[in-house]
């Protein structure tokens, strides 16, 4: 008995489609569904398409640190085989606000705030991806054109059993806590933005499957080829186990300082470089197998850290920030002063050590000051302060606390 559905014939992967599909897994979670997205490239190269590759964000958030970088410069790595990035900004969605990984219902942003967090966000964005090849859309464009009808419609199409397969859903529902009949239309609508865009592959971070996967049932409903799913894993910070995050202090800002960058960088521990290489770095997996086999061998870890700060600062400044930056991470490492510290003048003299460290924006509180200098490190003109009742007299004094942070404090009485 044979089958009334045609199975399309299964094109062959040449060496180039082999060597893509490898740079597209390069570092990823998942991908869904691998062999579907195999043909989709063989394709691709067959008639010279490009395949269309959505990232949705909302502007929840415009400053990005390299932890919001990884989904980036995945897509980055296919903009450079030559497909089509579509850079989606949510202003739609985001006046819902994504309920993923929430326990509460996500407050709605305004529009002035969903624009300027937007352009913000592109800017930056534009550090990774080449911004001339990357084609910015809004969902609005199509969400505000579906009006009330259309939404009734498009929500017919999936049921409250299938939404509730969510973990953070079924999760607050079991708790009592309230869920607002809104939040189901946020995955709905997602999933619309890649029927109306006639997504290809869309990426994400993990905590995002359940929508891209919305948006593959939904084309499949609306009789489109179904997208492939990339989820990219959520990046450590500095402390190596938790994500990567401003509120927890473990981050690295794309738009802080080189110099405070690189020696971030050169702050995380040898065993943790090497996730950062697979998921930061341009360099192939090969190079980077180079390196580990090196330092494996007996190379210092240092010289590869080294390698990943310099070209992290690059992209983002500049290759002669990346060696300025070095020099003043060996000069600090020596008990070097840097050249930029901020000049601050203060009265008061004499003025009690944990109010100077205060005032001058070295430390968030007299409390921490006091803890600074318990622990051995808070230097002034390079000698350690061990007394927490030091009072200093009037003049001009460098101050350092920890190893980055630098003034120049010119005190009068």
């Amino acid at each position: 008995m044979t089958s009334n559905s045609a199975v399309p014939p299964q094109l062959p992967l040449s060496d180039r489609v082999r060597e893509a599909l490898a740079i597209a897994k390069r570092g990823a979670e998942e991908l869904l569904i691998e062999a579907e997205f195999a043909q989709k490239l063989a394709r691709s190269e067959q008639t010279g398409t490009p395949l269309r590759i959505k990232l949705g964000l909302d502007p929840t958030a415009p400053d990005l640190h390299l932890g919001h970088t990884v989904v980036l410069n995945k897509m980055r790595q296919l903009q450079n085989l030559g497909h089509q990035v579509i850079f989606l900004i949510g202003d739609f969605t985001s006046m819902i606000g994504d309920p993923s990984g929430r326990n509460t219902t996500r407050p709605p942003l305004t529009r002035e705030q969903i624009e300027t967090n937007a352009m913000t966000y592109f800017k930056q964005a534009s550090l990774v991806l080449d911004p001339s090849k990357t084609e910015i859309r809004y969902n609005s464009e199509w969400c505000d054109a579906l009006g009330a009808r259309g939404m009734i419609q498009l929500a017919s199409r999936y049921t409250v059993a299938r939404m509730m397969e969510r973990d953070d859903f079924t999760k607050r529902y079991k708790a009592g806590t309230p869920i607002s009949v809104h939040e189901f239309l946020y995955p709905l609508m997602q999933g619309y933005d890649s029927v109306a865009l006639k997504s290809d592959l869309e990426l994400g971070g993990t905590d995002q499957k359940f929508n891209l996967l919305v948006g593959r049932e939904l084309q499949k409903d609306y009789g489109q080829e179904p997208q492939c799913i990339l989820t990219m894993p959520l990046l450590e910070g500095l402390d190596g186990v938790e994500k990567m995050s401003k509120s927890k202090n473990n981050y690295i800002g794309i738009t802080e300082p080189a110099n405070t960058m690189f020696a971030k960088v050169m702050s995380i521990s040898d065993v943790m470089m090497w996730r950062y290489y697979e998921l930061l770095s341009w360099r192939s997996l090969d190079e980077v197998a180079q390196l580990k086999a090196a330092v494996e061998g007996g190379a210092n870890p240092r010289d590869a850290k080294v390698a990943l700060g310099k070209e992290i600062v690059a992209r983002f400044h500049s290759a002669q920030a990346a060696d300025d930056a070095l020099a003043d991470f060996v000069n600090r490492s020596k008990g070097g002063i840097p050249d930029d510290i901020p000049e601050v003048a203060l009265s008061g003299a004499p003025l009690a050590i944990a109010n100077l460290l205060k005032q001058a924006n070295l430390v968030a509180s007299t409390s921490e000051g006091m803890r600074m200098v318990d622990q051995g490190g808070v230097r002034i003109d390079g000698d350690v302060v061990s007394d927490k009742g030091l009072k200093v007299e009037a003049g001009t004094v460098v101050v350092q606390v920890g190893k980055r942070k630098f003034a120049r404090v010119t005190l009068t009485a």
